[in-house]
């Protein structure tokens, strides 16, 4: 079937932000020891990324302090120097345990904020809710880097349903809302849906924002027992598990097969990233080079039936019966 629709934007967080409904994730972006950039990739696979996804429609653009230890926010700011694009940019503090107090939020988004040569970000996030120091305190720092114009909207990432609802509380007691939460969401790691995650977010207004959406690459079809991920991923993921997901895998080739664009079936990945954008989410995937971001962007102008909706979410079932965590991101 031809199921195609036009490309309409997201508003992120109920705010006046307007953003794609598939974005990109810049933490291969300089980063040696999971992804392995400087062997396979380098700047100017970043940068065809960039603009191919740039023009394929994609705006949002996601990365972090902690990717490749500030390269990935370098990379973007360059690119963005050099094409004067309008970009809609998340970045997020990391809560190191020798960061005491919510004045050091605001140093770490000034630091990145040099780092991409810009004068406020779209989108902050507190990456992790992790201690030594409470998340709340942090929470308070993201309200006051609201307050003095370093970012446009406040959001957290990985944070349960408990903690995102806590966050949201203690933002709009200031006036500021909740934007979005980013947390890891694929075929492979569904957990929102069963935490009560994604209705939390639904209820609250929080957009919620999909990292690994294609599980690391495992959704793309190019892995298999006998030729499994490299690098980091090599030994996170078994071969077991690499056996038991090719149903799903053939489910998505089968599915993509009836999204046909000029003669040509979807790609596993494609179908993979609609699934996210059919629950509600926005997935960030990643890509290294343009042929990845090409391939990422042929998830947008179209949608899946529900009846394919279903029958992924049990094939997803049978093939995991359980989430399959990334690295953290």
């Amino acid at each position: 079937m031809q199921n195609t629709a036009p490309l309409s934007l997201v508003t992120l967080g109920g705010s006046q932000v307007h953003i794609s409904p598939v974005g990109l994730g810049g933490w291969s972006w300089g980063d040696p020891f999971v992804w392995g950039y400087g062997a396979g990739y380098d700047d100017l696979d970043v940068y065809a990324a960039l603009e191919t996804s740039i023009q394929a429609g994609v705006n949002f653009i996601d990365t972090a302090e902690i990717y490749g230890m500030g390269r990935s926010e370098r990379l973007l700011g360059e690119f963005m120097r050099r094409s004067g694009q309008n970009l809609v940019v998340t970045t997020k503090f990391f809560p190191y345990p020798w960061r005491w107090g919510k004045g050091r939020l605001m140093s770490a988004l000034r630091g990145s904020l040099r780092r991409l040569g810009l004068e406020r970000v779209d989108l902050y996030l507190i990456h992790w809710p992790w201690p030594p120091v409470s998340y709340t305190t942090w929470v308070s720092g993201l309200a006051e880097a609201v307050e003095a114009g370093l970012t446009r909207l406040a959001g957290v990432s990985n944070f349960d349903a408990r903690q995102t609802r806590i966050a949201h509380d203690l933002l709009a007691k200031r006036g500021i809302p909740l934007s979005a939460n980013q947390v890891q969401y694929s075929l492979l790691h569904r957990d929102p849906e069963r935490n009560g995650l994604r209705d939390t977010c639904r209820e609250l207004g929080v957009t919620l924002v999909a990292y690994s959406p294609l599980a690391m690459g495992l959704l793309t079809g190019k892995y298999t027992p006998d030729n499994p991920p490299s690098g980091a991923r090599r030994h996170r993921y078994s071969k077991e598990l690499l056996r038991r997901i090719q149903p799903l895998i053939g489910l998505l080739r089968e599915i993509g097969e009836g999204h046909r664009l000029n003669g040509v079936g979807r790609a596993p990945e494609q179908v993979a990233l609609n699934w996210v954008i059919c629950q509600g989410a926005v997935p960030i995937p990643g890509a290294k080079n343009a042929r990845q971001a090409t391939a990422n962007a042929g998830a947008l102008g179209w949608r899946l039936t529900d009846d394919e909706v279903e029958a992924l979410n049990r094939a997803s079932d049978l093939a995991v019966g359980r989430a399959v965590s990334a690295p953290h991101h």
